[in-house]
């Protein structure tokens, strides 16, 4: 297995925290502390087209339907934008604190803030409809598994919290499932198996049992994963691999059947970040990465 890197691309004027998916395969998003949110085509990568400017820092994206585009920024605010009309964007405030990620399922949207609350949005009135208090400590991902209707978060207070996606009953826990922050968690396909990261640069596999308890997976060995922080973990579109982003400046590549590393991207053999990379977006065509440096890197894995 090989990687590549494709291209960089330039442009913000500061650090990168956030990707989405764009109007089509072909395109994805961008968004960082200069509160740009940013549309690049894969196809001619050397110019972004600005589609919008907040005036707070831009920590999460979620791409709604009828090209409408959610942004948590870093005071807890949540714009509304029409990227038909993005001068007419909309921003609400509910979190106390920075929303670290969102995620859409159905007609709800959820954020997850550092204040600890676990906000439900309606996408039509574009107002909060319910939110949960989770924890005292920062809530920093959000993860999705369709086939159980179950949602995992990771919070700061070194937990993973299960909740019924349906009703947002909490469901379970796994207490001390880091020595620090949860930051990043991905489902595997089938909702059975669950990847965390931490700011202990820690990678766990999880596993559920015939009892439907969470137990760790023999395949995740009590080794740090990277040097520092995991800030995220993304799964490839076949699910036969996924990636680690990491403070550490690396994105490293693991067989997701056997958990062994395949890869390690650095400056001078591959031309990766000089900073850490913050965020991951892996799309049919291409692998994407955010960075402290200011740019978003385009990779090819074969």
């Amino acid at each position: 297995m090989k990687i590549e890197r494709i291209h960089t691309c330039t442009g913000h004027r500061a650090s990168v925290y956030a990707l989405a998916p764009g109007r089509d395969s072909r395109h994805f998003l961008s968004a960082g502390g200069d509160g740009w949110i940013v549309e690049w085509n894969l196809d001619n990568p050397e110019t972004g087209l600005l589609l919008a400017s907040t005036e707070s820092n831009i920590f999460s994206l979620c791409v709604l339907p009828d090209s409408q585009l959610a942004a948590g920024n870093m005071n807890g605010g949540l714009h509304w934008i029409n990227l038909r009309e993005p001068v007419k964007a909309r921003l609400v405030q509910s979190h106390k604190k920075g929303i670290f990620d969102l995620k859409l399922i159905g007609n709800r949207l959820l954020s997850a803030g550092g204040d600890g609350i676990l906000t439900v949005w309606n996408t039509k009135t574009q107002l909060p409809e319910a939110s949960v208090q989770l924890s005292a400590a920062a809530l920093r991902c959000i993860a999705h598994a369709p086939e159980r209707d179950e949602l995992a978060i990771g919070s700061s207070d070194n937990r993973i919290i299960f909740l019924n996606a349906s009703s947002l009953a909490v469901t379970g826990e796994i207490r001390d499932a880091h020595t620090n922050s949860v930051f990043s968690l991905a489902y595997a396909p089938g909702g059975k198996t669950l990847l965390s990261g931490s700011r202990d640069a820690f990678l766990r596999i999880h596993s559920l049992s015939d009892k439907g308890t969470w137990m760790r997976d023999l395949r995740s060995p009590d080794l740090a994963a990277h040097l520092f922080t995991i800030n995220h973990i993304v799964f490839s579109p076949d699910a036969e691999l996924f990636a680690t982003a990491s403070r550490d400046k690396t994105i490293r590549l693991w067989d997701f059947q056997t958990g062994e590393l395949l890869k390690v991207t650095d400056v001078i053999r591959h031309g990766g970040h000089v900073n850490s990379v913050n965020r991951l977006l892996w799309t049919k065509d291409a692998l994407l990465s955010a960075s402290d440096d200011r740019t978003v890197t385009i990779w090819k894995v074969y």
